[in-house]
């Protein structure tokens, strides 16, 4: 059986108790490790399993994963997943891999940013499309997710932000040389990724409309959600754009922009983030507009 478990948000404990009695009784255990992280080490997991981990990289997981298969048909074989198993394409194709390759398989659901963005309090069923946003670069903004912000916008829907991270990647120079040769793991701020909605704005970019967001829209951010040091902010664009970056937390870190939908037990919840007037006044517009 090839087992795809749910680690959770936090830490080795956040484990359901079903998918600890399945890497328990593994032969092999898989850490994907390049969607997302834990906010723990590998030595912790390895520690509370009882089991030896293999951090899988995205080379293994989907060009090389005949090796994570291997006898899984015939001994039980654990790939281990931040947040839930069906968070990201990855886990989906290596299913299907292990279907056509005719071996069982069972997956056990966990926490993950798409629900624990609950605890912002604003209501899941008012959520719209959940978005990236990658890192920019020196020569390259994209701008093409601003218009699928829009349409939540317009049915007055929210917006959940994934921020970018940057796991085992290499530069386009070692890239094009064919030298395996990493660069520094890089997570996105809620700073950043404020800064670049901002930068599409004051650039016009192709695809920017106020439909989407303005420097007033109010949002959230989330810290470490599920974990000791959880922080969430709330409050304008323009406010937390001012707001010192340490003041979020570590990583990892996502965003939430506030629909016009706003039920106002969604907005009393969020006063006590609030980082500023703003919150509150943002607030008032739109429970007046519902």
């Amino acid at each position: 059986m090839l087992y795809v478990i749910g680690l959770g948000l936090a830490d080795e404990k956040d484990i359901s108790v079903n998918g600890l009695e399945a890497v328990r009784k593994s032969e092999r255990v898989y850490l994907e490790a390049y969607t997302s992280i834990l906010l723990v080490d590998v030595q912790k997991l390895q520690d509370f399993y009882g089991r030896a981990v293999t951090i899988a990289d995205r080379d293994m997981v989907e060009t090389e994963s005949e090796e994570i298969l291997s006898r899984a048909s015939e001994v039980d074989v654990s790939f281990l997943v931040v947040g839930d198993p069906y968070g990201a394409t990855t886990h989906t194709d290596l299913l299907l891999r292990a279907r056509n390759a005719g071996v069982p398989t069972r997956v056990f659901h966990n926490a993950s940013i798409m629900n624990a963005a609950g605890a912002s309090g604003l209501q899941l069923y008012n959520f719209g499309q959940t978005i990236s946003i990658p890192f920019f670069t020196e020569t390259w903004k994209p701008s093409s997710f601003v218009e699928r912000i829009a349409e939540n916008m317009r049915i007055g829907a929210h917006t959940l932000l994934l921020l970018d991270i940057k796991v085992k990647e290499q530069s386009v120079e070692n890239l094009a040389r064919g030298r395996k040769i990493f660069e520094p793991p890089r997570y996105m701020s809620v700073s950043r990724a404020v800064e670049q909605l901002l930068t599409l704005l004051d650039e016009k970019a192709e695809g920017y409309s106020e439909d989407a967001y303005t420097r007033e829209t109010l949002a959230v951010s989330l810290s470490r959600v599920g974990a000791e040091q959880q922080v969430i902010k709330a409050g304008t664009l323009r406010e937390l754009a001012e707001v010192d970056e340490d003041a979020f937390g570590p990583p990892l870190h996502s965003l939430i922009l506030v629909g016009k939908r706003l039920h106002d037990l969604e907005a009393e919840f969020g006063e006590a983030f609030a980082v500023g007037n703003g919150w509150k006044e943002g607030c008032k517009k739109l429970v007046q507009h519902v």
